[in-house]
């Protein structure tokens, strides 16, 4: 392959985004638009830009544009080429749209499905299967599109999860586009395009190093690790299958890690999987004190390993992966051994248990704060939105609640001021939505109430008096009030106030049911009875 032409490919892809990305950030209505406020589980403080798949898109297409008018032959040796273009651009509008308007789980998870589906349609797609031990290759068959599929979909949402701090997802996929590089010039397929995109990433990283400008978004996180998943498939079509799909599991041991343990936390806790917290172990790093550089620093610096051990694999045409992840697992008991935080995951036994005690709790917040979200839409003014609140936080344990918001603040309060309280803080859409505080009691099982002599029964204290319950169901709250309140404004962006009400062009609707009927005409008098002779 022409270094020249890898060269010039990735100097397109860096000279697209440091042009697009100043534009898109300077036009008001676009950047406005594609930006949402700081969740509980985000790192950064104020509203953040969603505009990195849209840079990364443009880019994509001005480095083929430019395989197609200076390099056609090497284009056209690779094989589904429209396809991949194609494809890779459905998934970034999958992305783009739920920036613009989130959609559910459920409905991205489908057309991701449709998405990869109709990339095994024409032809792509995992054939055959290496077992990494005793090397023996089996023909998939039809059962070739299912593990396509799950590869996809699952190298999709999986860049997606561990796009939750500065420089951290665009970081690992540039790791990962120099690695498919290399496979590329091996294979000689797509060296071109992940050049491109390599090169891309290095001028996104000038706007998402800490402190972050922009963000890649839905729409850069499932098109970056929709391609990933699709560059490995084509580039494992020269006889060393597993060992080109097994080399960019190793650079993403670490993310890997990170969103299995963060399934099973969820699914242990009775909450959804797909939901986002702050479990993750750059939010642990964060807690620490540690920078949002400082920990990008050092999971950059574990992840330079495990691209080494991506390199061997693939070096040595997938014989040396049994020693290799022998090294990996090593590499990641070693670093966990040195947080304090990660000692508990050693203790199985006790933290299932204490998850499962957890559940019922958790699920009864989840039903009361759907609920809440729910009422957002029924509601005709803030205040009594604000009303629903209280019933909820009452109903959950809370001792007080406090909203402040752009009018004024409300209390709700019925503490006696002689027992210990926790209290947790929310600054929710960056104070868009107001600034909730919450208190509890602060009592564990077994404990004593500082009030009195008589041991803390579990039976009868509030669900959020321990401290491993407080923070998931205080966060559960805190996003069904900003479900509520985003409902009640219905997209308007000015600063809830207390005296808010519903726009009048959605007011009609507030109160009626779907399967209410609505008489057209008043009913007729009855007749008299006749009277008996």
């Amino acid at each position: 392959m022409n270094c020249w032409a890898i060269l010039g490919c990735a100097l397109m892809g860096l000279a697209i985004v440091l042009l697009v990305v100043p534009l898109t950030l300077a036009t008001s209505p676009l950047r406005n638009r594609l930006q949402r406020g700081p969740d509980p589980h985000h790192t950064h403080q104020k509203p953040m830009p969603r505009l990195g798949g849209l840079a990364l898109a443009i880019a994509f297409i001005g480095v083929e544009a430019l395989i197609s008018a200076c390099w056609p032959m090497e284009g056209a040796k690779t094989p589904g080429r429209a396809v991949i273009l194609l494809s890779s651009l459905a998934m970034f509008g999958l992305g783009f749209w739920d920036d613009l308007k989130p959609l559910g789980a459920r409905r991205k998870l489908v057309v991701q499905i449709m998405i990869a589906l109709s990339v095994c349609v024409f032809g792509i797609g995992i054939q055959r299967f290496r077992v990494p031990f005793v090397f023996i290759t089996f023909d998939l068959g039809n059962f070739g599109v299912i593990v396509t599929v799950l590869w996809l979909v699952a190298m999709t949402n999986l860049i997606n999860l561990i796009d939750g701090m500065d420089g951290l997802a665009a970081g690992i996929c540039l790791m990962l586009m120099g690695l498919l590089v290399y496979v590329g010039q091996e294979s000689g397929c797509l060296v071109l395009p992940v050049a491109g995109m390599a090169g891309a990433l290095i001028g996104f990283l000038c706007f998402n190093f800490p402190p972050a400008r922009v963000y890649l978004g839905d729409s850069g996180a499932y098109f970056l690790g929709f391609q990933i998943g699709l560059f490995a498939i084509v580039n494992s079509h020269k006889g060393t299958v597993f060992a080109a799909l097994a080399a960019p599991l190793f650079v993403l041991a670490l993310p890997i890690l990170d969103t299995a343990l963060a399934i099973l936390r969820r699914g242990l806790r009775g909450l959804p999987i797909f939901r986002p917290d702050r479990g993750h172990l750059h939010h642990h790093l964060l807690d620490m004190g540690l920078s949002r550089r400082r920990v990008l620093l050092g999971f950059y610096a574990v992840t330079v390993v495990f691209l080494a051990l991506g390199f061997a694999a693939y070096w040595s045409r997938g014989h040396l992966i049994p020693l290799l992840l022998g090294i990996g697992a090593l590499i990641l008991l070693l670093c966990a051994g040195g947080l304090n935080f990660s000692r508990s995951w050693f203790a199985v036994g006790r933290v299932v248990g204490q998850s499962l005690e957890m559940r019922r709790e958790v699920e009864y917040a989840l039903a009361l704060t759907r609920w809440l979200a729910l009422e957002g839409g029924r509601r005709e003014s803030t205040e009594e939105l604000w009303q629903d609140l209280v019933f909820a936080a009452q109903r959950l344990g809370y001792e007080s609640v406090r909203m402040v918001l752009a009018d004024g603040q409300r209390v709700w309060g019925q503490t006696d001021g002689r027992s210990r309280t926790r209290l947790v803080v929310r600054v929710l859409q960056g104070g868009r939505f107001g600034r909730l505080e919450l208190r509890a009691s602060f009592c564990e099982p077994g404990a004593r109430q500082l009030n009195g002599t008589e041991p803390c029964k579990r039976a009868s204290c509030p669900c959020v008096a321990e401290a491993r319950v407080f923070e998931v169901v205080s966060d559960l709250l805190a996003e069904g009030w900003a479900k509520a309140a985003s409902r009640l404004a219905n997209g308007d962006p000015v600063p809830l106030r207390f005296d808010t009400r519903r726009p009048p062009s959605s007011r009609q609707w507030a109160h009626r049911s779907p399967l209410s009927v609505v008489p057209t005409r008043p009913p007729k008098a009855a007749r008299p009875a006749a009277e008996p002779p």
